[in-house]
């Protein structure tokens, strides 16, 4: 009696078993997690990734999709992300591109199995490579050659028109003025309204270094004039204001160059260190050009003091103070610029 009991439980325990095998074989597998954190929130959209275009991309959560422009994205997280890339994308998004490379470097993006994944791995690298080369420590041409052969794999990554903006900005930093241009101008095409004015902006800053004050000066002015609604289109306005103030430095516009520059100052932001090294670097150009070589050295010690996380507006003001130093009699602090711009900047220092 008690064996048969045991017999009957034992067969009950099976049975239930296998419907639950067969219900877990039947169900459908469960769908990828992926973490969307956008600029104006702290809180991520969680939910399985859809579609991706240059645009942006389209994110399902429960029952609703939603899709997020991909100049609102600040980072995608993905479900299963080796620790190489999610340390290595903190690292790059938050400018310590020397800590990422390594981290991305060692990871090998073919072993990641979602497309969406290997773009963001192979992103923050040519990231990370181009942003040290701007700053002198890399080879431009090489961070070029991987941006560029990440924008013909992945056409339509979310990081697109970002991987085109260090396109051009490596083109400008090797002088291919043309080429500048040409990948500024793509960002014409972007969804947003900042990108497309920052396009101009970028414009504009190619034909200034390439010496086309007047067709600079007119793209500066194109952005200056318009009537923007956020933050970052007002923050581009200042950076073509800035620019302009050079363009008059360079064809000898010194007075009204340096009454620009002023009314920048007066409505300086110290927390946004770009564009506030811009404005001190084109009032030191406007000073330089005026004959006021003390008036240069201190707008360039700005930028060189309080400034300096911004490498590439530093390492201008340190190649200036190099130069003016000796024309002030003080040749020593000459040495000290020259040293400082070729221990930070050794790329930037020729």
């Amino acid at each position: 009696m008690n064996t048969t009991f045991q017999q009957i439980a034992s067969l009950v325990l099976r049975c239930c078993l296998a419907m639950v095998l067969s219900a877990f074989a039947c169900a459908p597998a469960f769908a990828q997690l992926d973490r969307v954190y956008t600029l104006n929130s702290s809180t991520a959209i969680s939910g399985q990734i859809q579609n991706v275009t240059k645009s942006g991309v389209t994110i399902k959560s429960g029952g609703n999709t939603q899709d997020i422009a991909a100049d609102q994205i600040k980072k995608i997280l993905f479900e299963g992300d080796p620790a190489p890339l999610t340390n290595g994308r903190e690292f790059a998004l938050d400018g310590q591109y020397d800590q990422a490379l390594p981290l991305l470097t060692s990871l090998d993006p073919t072993s990641l199995k979602r497309e969406i994944v290997q773009a963001d791995a192979i992103y923050y690298r040519i990231l990370s490579q181009g942003e040290l080369a701007l700053a002198g420590k890399g080879d431009k041409k090489a961070a070029a050659a991987g941006a560029l052969a990440f924008v013909g794999k992945f056409s339509d990554s979310w990081h697109f028109y970002s991987a085109a903006k260090l396109l051009g900005d490596l083109a400008l930093a090797t002088d291919s003025y043309d080429a500048a241009m040409k990948y500024y101008g793509s960002l014409r095409s972007a969804p947003s309204v900042e990108s497309k004015i920052q396009s101009v902006y970028l414009t504009g800053l190619a034909l200034l270094k390439k010496g086309e004050l007047d067709a600079a000066s007119i793209e500066f002015d194109k952005v200056a004039g318009l009537s923007v609604q956020s933050v970052e289109a007002a923050r581009l306005q200042k950076l073509a204001k800035a620019g302009k103030a050079m363009a008059m430095a360079k064809i000898g516009k010194t007075k009204e160059g340096i009454e620009l520059v002023k009314t920048l100052i007066t409505d300086l932001n110290a927390t946004d260190v770009e564009v506030a090294a811009a404005i001190y670097n084109a009032q030191g150009a406007n000073y330089e050009a005026a004959g006021d070589l003390e008036g240069a050295v201190m707008a360039y010690l700005h930028t060189h003091l309080m400034f300096s996380s911004d490498p590439r507006m530093h390492a201008e003001a340190l190649a200036k103070l190099a130069q003016l130093w000796p024309q002030v009699g003080k040749p020593e602090r000459a040495a000290e610029a020259k040293q400082e711009l070729q221990q930070r900047y050794p790329g930037l220092a020729g």
